[in-house]
């Protein structure tokens, strides 16, 4: 299992700059019923940005064979954000059960709080994971 991975008040930060790809018309082409929204920043965006920070300051606990997998978010989306500003993602680590982690998340930008919620992952070895499904492709 994971390498001495702390029980709470792991906090990580992350940041990156909104481009036009990270916008809700442009979220996936042949989703036509986002072509004509307002240019901001798609909530997938900001919840899979929430994510990959949880990812990042997970990393240096887990074991090679290990990754952690997203199981369920609870996120509010706050205020819109342009392309060109720069996002932040706080998250910390507020609880553990076993290979479930549980963490409080919030993103910010120039103006103030965009986002905030709770996100879980749960830790899995890749290569039981991928055999396990595999085996249930097949059944």
């Amino acid at each position: 299992m994971s390498l001495n991975l702390p029980t709470t008040g792991l906090r990580h930060v992350e940041e990156f700059t909104v481009l036009t790809r990270h916008t809700v018309p442009n979220a996936d082409p042949a989703w036509p019923g986002f072509r004509d929204m307002p240019p901001v920043l798609a909530t997938a965006f900001m919840i899979g940005f929430m994510e990959q920070t949880c990812i990042q300051a997970l990393r240096p606990y887990l074991s090679a064979e290990e990754h952690t997998l997203g199981i369920a978010v609870d996120m509010s989306h706050e205020a819109a954000t342009l392309p060109g500003s720069v996002v932040k993602a706080t998250v910390e680590l507020v609880k553990t059960e076993g290979r479930i982690l549980h963490f409080s998340v919030s993103c910010s930008d120039e103006n103030g709080l965009i986002g905030k919620g709770s996100h879980k992952r749960a830790i899995v070895n890749v290569e039981r994971f991928m055999q396990r499904l595999t085996l249930q492709k097949h059944s």
